[in-house]
């Protein structure tokens, strides 16, 4: 072979061997499926994280409105009225807890049964007291935003009445609305269709994980051979 020949041979070996180690633009077909895989990976986690956060709310809301009061000698009651405002607002929900008798001051807010007309539960503040010799404790209320007393005196039967603790703002609105027939049915299919779609996005996210990591793998490989080519 003349050396004009190998020149042009080799030439062309360097001209190809130079092609080979071009990296391939990924096909698009490969850019998408990976889009999807982050896309339902980020879905997943969102709809989980979601759910937990609102089993979470749910489960503490019925520790303390259930079961709290039952072991915990508290009690919770809705203000449905502004009498009390602005310390108690209508919506809030009143925490009281057991308070003797004896030490019942003025000043304090009970929650107790009126003891007129359908003997409603009331939350208002005591402003006045009377005891008498056999024992029994008698007391007038009002609301903090009325002008006057309330129109009645209650008797105080038991050895106890309950007395504001504390209170949880706009609890009480949440629950009131909880209980329409619309949000419970909202609740109630939209909870189902969530978990539908959680349970259908980690199905289907299996094999995007696996096609993905094979295509991963199958372009590794590749790779390699082409290095060892070289």
């Amino acid at each position: 072979m003349s050396l004009t020949a190998r020149l042009q041979t080799a030439e062309s070996r360097g001209t190809q061997g130079h092609g080979r180690r071009r990296a391939e633009p990924a096909p698009p077909a490969r850019e998408r499926l990976a889009a999807e895989v982050l896309v339902s990976k980020a879905a997943g986690a969102a709809g989980r994280a979601v759910c937990t956060v609102l089993l979470i709310v749910a489960a503490l809301v019925f520790l303390f409105l259930a079961v709290g009061p039952r072991f915990l000698n508290y009690q919770t009651s809705t203000m449905l009225t502004g009498s009390m405002s602005p310390g108690i607002n209508p919506g809030d929900v009143v925490v009281s807890v057991k308070t003797p008798v004896s030490e019942l001051r003025v000043g304090d807010v009970i929650t107790y049964s009126i003891p007129i007309d359908d003997h409603r539960i009331e939350t208002h503040r005591v402003a006045s007291i009377e005891r008498d010799d056999a024992g029994a404790t008698s007391v007038t209320t009002k609301g903090d935003a009325n002008p006057g007393a309330d129109p009645w005196t209650a008797v105080l039967s038991e050895d106890y009445v309950y007395t504001q603790a504390g209170v949880v703002p706009y609890l009480g609105d949440v629950i009131r609305a909880l209980r329409q027939p619309l949000v419970q049915s909202v609740l109630l299919y939209g909870a189902s269709a969530l978990l539908v779609v959680v349970v259908l996005t980690a199905i289907w996210r299996k094999p995007s994980e696996q096609a993905a990591e094979a295509n991963t793998t199958e372009e590794a490989l590749g790779a390699g051979s082409e290095a060892g080519r070289l």
